[in-house]
């Protein structure tokens, strides 16, 4: 096994990943990118040319790696230089120091290139190798450099490029000590050599930290947190496992007769350890803050917790109502265990309308005068109660109602602000693992509040809109039984008022008995509407339109001008149910009675259109113009009778027909020829040979 060979390969590895990052996300915009890209591709073809050197250990191999050597140095001093170039108006000393930095890499590289004979001629003083000698010179230089950077970048600014500057000098401190010793003893150090594979690899991870905290190194390179969370993750369990095993090793080797069990005890432990840690909430609540405020120069990854809250409130996968959805996407984004949700009522009082992961109710209110409404009405911003709790001077005249302070766990409320008022709140618990808000996470809450604030509010107003079409519904059922209760009453009063006049009449005696009866029956209609809740009173059946318009005109014989059946013939079937469809037509021939003078006409006429029956109600009344009939006629509660009528009979007629896949259609003009055509179109009824067979049966079984 070669060792320099592992060494260099893992430097390798990590520096071509690092690469390969920086030139597919790089858009050449700023200066420090190039550079940098420059810095790494270099450093990852002199890893390359050290493995090759580790390996075959030719000639030509060891030239190209002193060859990349030097260069790697002068990469290096461009890349610091240019950190340190806003800095040099300051200090004109600094120029000087550039210009050494920049040409000091010439003579050594010289140096390399140069056959040994040249190199014989130089003087015994310099030392036995000048080329270790020059070597230990650009580390020195390189470790000024990175001091003066040290000492010129602002306190404030110097988190971004801090791992930078502290992977760098261990770079070059561990090669002023291979030099060193080289020089001191006239050889390369083989495990030193070995090792500094392994060096340059570890600092690569501290280069990506920079990188990650400098957009203008790494143009638009996006690095998940998902990824590095669960990286990060198997690279600790990795590391457990190496020193568990070695622990495992010494146990079996120093523990006597024992050592072999307790060894094989120990792993177990450790991996069952392991394995509960993976699996714990609160070491994974830990380790995702301890990277978000480490690693990364912003603790959250918006685009993600955003998609991740829009997906918690869109889509029902855990079965959870939506106001419960609404208080776990806000807890989700603070590793919140729990949470209740506060909504306005229309009083004004704020209640408490759900949980989740929090079994207490509270059955109090508080109104918009108390002062936690007015704090956060006011600041519209996220309260940390247990801040409160230690520092109550930070929120002068605030007090917290007794159901807050009655849940210890309580840690935040966040507002929910929709159109500048105050619709709700949401009461979070402790998260798993210990924090405290910063800017960042209190501009999140507040934002996801407002997102939340719309969805409660959008579900609210849903709910209302439900309900106001029950009562829609209701108060639809209502009119329509008023409407048929004022036919009945006025079928009633007609026979009331012929009865002084023609009570000895027997013709009227059995007219009024028919009246009453069809009266009668209507009545128990209405009642079974209202039972059923619906306005559906009877089942359909098959119909003769013929039949159905000979009773239409003999229920509407009584006023004028008399009804008369035009047209119709008696093949004409419909499947619907006949009450109704009597009803309608009965409505619509009373309103054309009414808009026609005595000696005028109504008509009515059915006939054939391919599959459907085209049926007419005609008039030569007053007639309607178009924007009555567009604006007025169809609208239910809009009526030109006063209070005789309540402006739903046309409105119900057109509904009834739509439910029966049908359509009603209107054709009037005023004027001299005025006219007015209501024009009902219903799907056909083609089985007449059904219809004669039902008629025979219901003939032989009331012969029977």
């Amino acid at each position: 096994m070669n060792l320099g060979v592992i060494s260099y390969s893992l430097a390798v590895s990590s520096s071509l990943v690092l690469a390969l990052l920086l030139l597919t996300a790089w858009r050449n915009r700023y200066f420090g990118s190039p550079l940098f890209i420059v810095v790494v591709v270099v450093t990852t073809l002199w890893a390359i040319s050290a493995a090759w050197l580790a390996g075959f250990g030719t000639s030509q191999a060891g030239f190209i790696y002193r060859l990349f050597e030097v260069v790697r140095y002068f990469a290096w001093y461009a890349m610091l230089l240019s950190l340190l170039a806003p800095f040099s108006h300051a200090k004109g000393w600094l120029r000087y120091l550039a210009l050494a930095a920049l040409l000091l890499p010439v003579p050594l590289l010289f140096a390399h290139i140069a056959p040994d004979w040249v190199l014989s001629h130089v003087p015994y003083a310099l030392g036995s190798d000048i080329r270790n000698l020059g070597h230990i010179i650009l580390a020195i230089v390189a470790l000024v450099i990175v001091e003066q950077i040290f000492r010129s970048v602002h306190q404030e600014q110097l988190w971004r490029v801090k791992h930078l500057l502290l992977g760098v000098s261990a770079v070059f401190a561990f090669d002023f000590f291979l030099y060193a010793d080289a020089l001191l003893f006239n050889r390369i150090d083989g495990a030193i050599w070995d090792a500094r594979g392994f060096i340059n690899a570890l600092v690569v991870p501290m280069l990506a930290v920079s990188v990650a905290r400098n957009p203008d190194w790494s143009g638009d390179i996006y690095v998940s947190r998902k990824a590095v969370f669960h990286t990060t993750s198997l690279l600790i369990a990795g590391i457990y496992l190496v020193v568990t095993a070695l622990v495992g090793y010494y146990i079996r080797d120093y523990g006597g007769s024992w050592g072999r069990a307790l060894q094989i005890t120990f792993l177990s432990c450790s991996v069952i350890l392991l394995i509960t840690l993976l699996l714990s909430g609160k070491a994974r609540a830990w380790l995702k803050v301890f990277l978000g405020r480490n690693f990364f120069q912003y603790q959250y990854d918006y685009r993600d917790e955003w998609l991740k809250l829009i997906n918690t409130l869109a889509l029902d996968r855990t079965g959870l109502d939506l106001k419960i959805r609404a208080v776990k996407a806000l807890a989700d984004i603070v590793d919140s265990e729990g949470g209740m949700l506060w909504t306005r009522s229309e009083e004004g009082r704020y209640f408490h309308n759900t949980s989740w992961n929090l079994s207490r109710h509270v059955t109090e209110t508080v109104t918009a005068a108390t002062p936690l409404v007015r704090f956060l009405e006011q600041q519209r911003k996220v309260m940390e109660i247990m801040q409160y709790r230690h520092k109550p001077d930070d929120y002068p005249g605030l007090h917290l109602p007794e159901w807050v302070e009655d849940i210890e766990s309580a840690w935040l409320i966040t507002p929910l602000i929709l159109n500048d008022e105050l619709i709700g709140f949401i009461v979070l618990v402790r998260p798993q693992a210990p924090r405290r808000l910063n800017w960042e996470e209190r501009d999140l809450l507040n934002t996801a509040g407002m997102q939340i604030a719309s969805y409660v509010a959008f579900l609210e107003t849903s709910e209302a809109l439900m309900n106001a079409r029950q009562f829609e519904a209701f108060n639809r059922l209502s009119s329509y039984v008023v409407h048929d209760l004022k036919n009945i009453s006025a079928q009633l009063s007609l026979v009331v008022t012929n009865a002084e006049r023609h009570r000895d009449n027997p013709m009227f005696i059995e007219d009024a008995i028919n009246t009453v009866s069809n009266a009668t029956a209507k009545m128990n209609r209405v009642l079974a509407q209202l039972r059923k809740g619906s306005s559906e009173g009877t089942q359909k059946a098959i119909v003769s339109v013929f039949d159905v318009l000979q009773e239409v005109a003999s229920i509407c014989s009584g006023g004028k001008p008399v009804p008369v059946v035009d047209k119709c013939s008696s093949d004409l079937l419909l499947l619907i149910e006949r009450e109704r469809l009597v009803n309608i037509l009965s409505h619509l021939v009373h309103n054309a009675q009414e808009a026609t003078d005595d000696q005028g006409d109504v008509l009515l006429r059915a006939e054939a259109a391919e599959r459907d029956v085209l049926i007419e109600v005609i008039d030569s009344g007053c007639g309607m113009d178009d924007q009555f009939i567009r604006e007025h006629l169809f609208r239910p509660f809009d009526t030109t009778k006063g209070n005789a009528g309540i402006g739903i009979g046309v409105y119900e007629s057109r509904d009834f027909i739509w439910s029966q896949g049908g359509e009603l259609t209107v054709e009037s003009r005023t004027g001299a020829d005025s006219a007015t055509t209501f024009r009902i179109k219903l799907p056909r009824y083609e089985d007449v040979r059904s219809f004669a067979e039902n008629s025979e049966r219901k003939i032989s079984e009331a012969v029977s």
